[in-house]
């Protein structure tokens, strides 16, 4: 029953385009060129959005992708914005042996600091008929990756002056609550809390770790699931964002990607240097009011 095509819905539900004013500035004497954010999913939606947002703070950013093209509009995006900063483009496949080859390549333009795990993909349907060969490919962008950047990223932590790193995983309200037809992203998201939290465990103080949980989000990603979530539910694309995905919000807006990659920036910098372990949730209250 769709009545938009993939493009229409983007048009519709797409992001915005970012500006400079957009985006948050803190002062932090961390937030310099000689330290090195690597942020994943940097191509597109929100990991780019906080790519651009990082290097805005004077941080060299190190974004990756599998998408060469992406990174490098990024990389243009950051001049045009006059970022302080600057943008790495480091191509890779987060589901191969690429992840150690990304971080000892991010060692070499500066120190290790950041991570920003946000790399995602999506799909829609119900348990009975879901590709084996999706959940796998699914588990393994947003919950194996994450694990085992990080695992690359310690020693490059400790190897700073004061044995200091964080590491930002892109969670989502769906990590609270879950909707049907999205068993793979659900489960993964679940799991990611799990891992942030064991990750603050063992960080002893010195390496922090926090995820953030939206709702809906302007994306690329959002919008390409809209016409399959209404096929499914016999809706029309304007009814899933009503009634799927803003009924149970107080806030009656999906958020843009920019003011996703603003908390990051707040939730890296010394600011928060009590958030450990914990989740941030932006979500309109979707998963705390009724």
């Amino acid at each position: 029953m769709s009545d938009m095509t993939v493009d229409e819905a983007m048009e519709a539900y797409g992001p915005s385009e970012i500006t400079a004013d957009d985006l948050l500035v803190i002062d932090d004497s961390n937030f310099t060129e000689q330290n090195v954010a690597i942020v994943t999913g940097a191509g597109n939606g929100i990991g780019r959005a906080t790519a651009l947002a990082l290097a805005q703070n004077g941080l060299t950013v190190v974004g990756t992708n599998i998408d060469e093209e992406g990174l490098s509009a990024v990389k243009d995006d950051a001049k045009e914005l006059g970022a302080p900063g600057t943008i790495v483009p480091v191509a890779g496949n987060l589901t191969d042996d690429d992840l150690e080859r990304i971080v000892d390549e991010a060692a070499t333009h500066g120190n290790v600091r950041y991570l920003a795990n946000i790399a995602g993909i999506q799909h829609v349907g119900p348990i009975e008929s879901f590709p084996t060969e999706k959940y796998d490919l699914m588990q393994s962008i947003l919950q194996r990756t994450p694990i085992f950047l990080t695992k690359h990223c310690l020693p490059q932590f400790r190897d700073n002056e004061d044995s200091g790193g964080v590491v930002a995983n892109m969670c989502s309200v769906h990590g609270h609550i879950v909707t049907r037809d999205k068993v793979a992203y659900n489960t993964c998201k679940f799991g990611l809390r799990g891992f942030t939290q064991s990750l603050a465990a063992e960080g002893d103080g010195d390496v922090r770790a926090f995820s953030v949980s939206t709702a809906d989000v302007k994306t690329a990603m959002v919008a390409k699931q809209l016409s399959a979530t209404a096929d499914r539910r016999n809706m029309t694309v304007d009814e899933v964002v009503e009634k799927v995905m803003l009924e149970r919000t107080r806030v009656k807006n999906m958020m843009e990607p920019y003011e996703v990659a603003n908390l990051f920036v707040m939730d890296f910098s010394e600011h928060s240097s009590h958030l450990n372990g914990g989740d941030m949730t932006h979500e309109g209250g979707m998963s705390l009011t009724y």
